[in-house]
């Protein structure tokens, strides 16, 4: 696969979207869509000279669009609508989350609605292709009028203003313009407020959160199966009858995956006939519904997503068509917050169901006949027993920050900023709980791997054989108790790098975000 992807404003898809979000591309914005972005130009720059108010053109902002500016000062007052905005606080947002933002950006000025000259957009894609990213900071923004302080702290770098890194250090944007050979941008009419107004921050990080945790979402069905196969649970209920009398789609995957999975397992097979328990722990039993209906929700987001990714979602918006220039909304990132806390809500589940799968496998009373929390020697060793406390510790508080963030609406900019999204916090919280999510799938799969091999000599299927080697190739079986964080840490670093579910995946044997 080629490592150069063209960006196609309006067209890119949520695939292509991944790959940037993961893979060092060279991006480059398609050229078709420069005459329309030249002619939006031409309106705005019409306009800035004209005797009209129109907002943000010649006028202040928020509270202040009642204020009018003369032409000759429209430059200075992007320049110090950039500079006043840049009032983030908090950790700088990952290298990657940042070329998704800036990717989005390019994306939204393309449409040709926004106004700002072309120049504009290639001094983005320059930033992306010598790789000088500027420094945002993580927290400032409500999610309406977009994300303006994360945003305006993007173009701050642009007109040699605020921090970046660059060639592998922290330094002064107007440094790293110098050593880059590159002018800072002299913003014209609309481009500091075209720069700002947009969801791209809440989007991307939304974006982000929804990769990674679809990603869990596959290698929780395999730490499930593992675990089903460890506990000598049944595969009747992932029969296809069941789930297509149903009908949901995401459920109906799930049971095809964890009954291909499971298949040709001889532990399975070893207790077919005489096992003397009638049903499984719903932990168990109702995977394909829980699973399913996480993996419903995310293709919801995705959808919605991979829409607002190709959006315009500045203020105003220009019509070429008729050279009318109309103050909206579509900064207002609702959409995204709404994604983020039905994000949240499925990652919760995926760790909640997961650590009852955990609590029944160290438990003597639930596990069928394996030891107590895994040791081959319990009561001088303990084994595995404080990892399903920290699991059970992890859940627990990726429930609490699975409460919806949406609803949490406050009024800003002296009231005219009435209604906001908080889609920005909404969706940064995904990548916490997705580490969280992370360390859960990583303890079953230790303990569900250590508990197949208490059922030797019988073997688990031939699929999940493979994905416990890839666990035997960094941790060691637990004999005597020892220091665990080391194995955990180990273990959901081959989760976060996608090591456990790349062969299957690619074998076609995980469902796919996007079908």
């Amino acid at each position: 696969m080629t490592n150069e992807l063209l960006l196609t404003p309006g067209k890119l898809s949520l695939s292509a979207l991944c790959r940037i979000y993961r893979e060092p591309l060279v991006l480059r914005i398609d050229q078709s869509c420069k005459s329309r972005v030249d002619a939006a130009a031409e309106v705005v720059s019409r306009a800035a000279q004209g005797d009209a108010g129109v907002y943000g053109i010649n006028t202040g902002f928020g509270k202040l669009a009642s204020t009018r500016i003369p032409a000759e000062q429209t430059s200075q007052l992007q320049r110090n609508l950039i500079l006043s905005h840049c009032c983030g606080v908090g950790d700088a947002l990952p290298a990657n989350i940042v070329r998704l933002i800036i990717v989005l950006k390019m994306l939204s000025l393309g449409r040709g609605a926004s106004g700002v000259r072309w120049e504009v957009i290639e001094q983005l894609q320059t930033l992306l292709h010598i790789d000088l990213l500027p420094l945002i900071p993580a927290q400032g923004s409500v999610g309406a009028s977009g994300d303006l302080a994360p945003l305006a702290h993007l173009t701050a770098a642009m007109i040699g203003e605020g921090d970046v890194h660059f060639q592998g250090r922290d330094m002064a944007a107007a440094d790293a313009l110098r050593l880059a050979k590159l002018e800072p941008l002299e913003l014209g009419p609309k481009e500091g407020l075209g720069m700002i107004n947009g969801t791209q921050v809440s989007t991307a990080l939304a974006l982000a959160g929804l990769f990674d945790a679809w990603s869990l979402a596959q290698t929780a069905l395999i730490t499930g199966a593992l675990t089903t196969d460890a506990l000598m649970g049944s595969t009747r209920p992932f029969r296809s009858e069941i789930h297509a009398l149903r009908g949901l789609p995401g459920q109906i995957e799930a049971a095809f995956c964890l009954r291909t999975l499971l298949e040709d397992s001889a532990i399975r097979d070893s207790h077919r006939d005489d096992d003397e328990r009638v049903q499984d722990p719903y932990s168990l039993r109702c995977q394909p519904q829980v699973m399913g209906a996480c993996m419903d929700q995310f293709r919801q987001v995705a959808q919605m997503l991979e829409i607002e990714a190709n959006a315009v979602t500045d203020n105003p918006i220009v019509v070429v068509e008729d050279g009318s220039i109309l103050s909206g909304g579509n900064f207002h990132a609702e959409p995204v917050a709404f994604g983020a806390d039905q994000c949240a809500l499925a990652i919760a589940e995926i760790g909640s169901i997961a650590e009852r799968r955990i609590a029944t496998t160290v438990d003597p009373a639930q596990n069928f006949g394996l030891p107590a929390f895994m040791s081959p020697n319990p009561g001088l060793n303990s084994g595995f027993m404080v990892a399903e406390v920290t699991a059970a510790a992890l859940m627990a508080e990726n429930k609490q920050r699975a409460a919806p963030c949406s609803i949490d609406s406050t009024p800003t900019s002296a009231n005219q900023e009435d209604h906001v999204s908080m889609a920005c916090h909404a969706a940064r919280r995904l990548t916490d709980m997705n580490h969280n999510l992370a360390h859960i799938v990583a303890i079953e799969l230790l303990i569900a791997t250590q508990a197949v091999e208490f059922r030797a000599p019988a073997k688990t299927s031939k699929h999940l054989q493979q994905v416990m080697q890839k666990v035997r190739e960094q941790v060691v079986p637990l004999g005597d108790d020892r220091y665990l964080a080391g194995d955990i840490a180990s273990v959901k670093q081959l989760v976060m790098k996608r090591n456990i579910i790349a062969e299957l995946e690619q074998a076609g044997l995980l469902p796919r975000l996007k079908p």
